[in-house]
C-alpha cells in the first residue's frame, strides 16, 4: 500500500497557477500590488520630507507678531540661549515679514549681543526692495518674507547664555507694515 499523497491528487492541495486563474482576477490582483506599493513609497517620502523640513540644528528660532503691523522702538525682538560647544559655527539670522504698507526699499535696525562678560550694539540696513520698487522677499500678494544673516560662520567665544535684542532704527515709529519679526541662531 502506497501512503504517499501527491499533491495533484488532492484538488485543494493543487498550487494555484496563474494560467488556472481567470485575466481578471490576475489583473486584479497585481492592480492591488501596485496600489499598495505606490502607497508605501508615498508614506515613505511623505514622513522623510516631513522630519527632513524640521530644523534639528537650530539653537533658537522665534518669532513675534507684530500688533496692529506697527513695530515701536520700545517693542524689540529678543532671543536668549545657551551655547554649549564653543568650536561649532553659529549662524544668526535675523527673519522678517512685510506686508506692502511698508513705504521703503530698506530697513535699518539696531542689534544688541550680549553675554555675561560683553554687550555690542550693530546697527544694520537691508535692502528689501529694488529701485523699481519690486520686492526681494519671497512670497507674494500682500506679504513678503525675508532671512538675513546678522552672524555666518560665527564662532562663540565661551559656553554660557546669550541674548539678542533687534529694534527698529529707522525714522518712523511706528514704523508701518511689519508683520512679524524674529530671530534664529543655528
Amino acid at each position: 500500500m502506497n501512503n504517499k499523497v501527491e499533491c495533484n491528487e488532492i484538488p485543494m492541495l493543487r498550487e494555484t497557477r496563474s494560467k488556472d486563474l481567470p485575466f481578471d482576477v490576475i489583473a486584479r490582483n497585481e492592480a492591488i500590488f501596485f496600489v499598495k506599493k505606490t502607497l508605501m513609497f508615498i508614506a515613505f517620502f511623505s514622513f522623510l520630507l516631513t522630519f527632513s523640513s524640521c530644523n534639528f540644528n537650530s539653537v533658537v528660532d522665534t518669532n513675534q507678531s507684530i500688533e496692529d503691523n506697527q513695530w515701536l522702538y520700545a517693542n524689540a525682538a529678543k532671543a536668549e540661549f545657551e551655547i554649549t560647544d564653543v568650536t561649532k559655527p553659529y549662524q544668526v539670522n535675523f527673519k522678517l515679514r512685510i506686508n506692502t504698507d511698508y513705504r521703503y526699499a530698506n530697513l535699518f535696525v539696531l542689534t544688541t549681543f550680549k553675554n555675561a562678560k560683553s554687550r555690542k550694539k550693530v546697527r544694520y540696513q537691508f535692502k528689501l526692495a529694488k529701485g523699481d520698487g519690486q520686492w526681494l522677499g519671497k512670497g507674494s500678494g500682500d506679504l513678503y518674507s525675508y532671512s538675513f544673516p546678522l552672524l555666518k560662520n560665527h564662532r562663540f567665544a565661551d559656553t554660557g547664555k546669550y541674548s539678542i535684542e533687534i529694534e527698529q532704527n529707522m525714522r518712523d515709529n511706528p514704523l508701518v507694515g511689519i508683520s512679524d519679526v524674529g530671530i534664529e541662531v543655528k
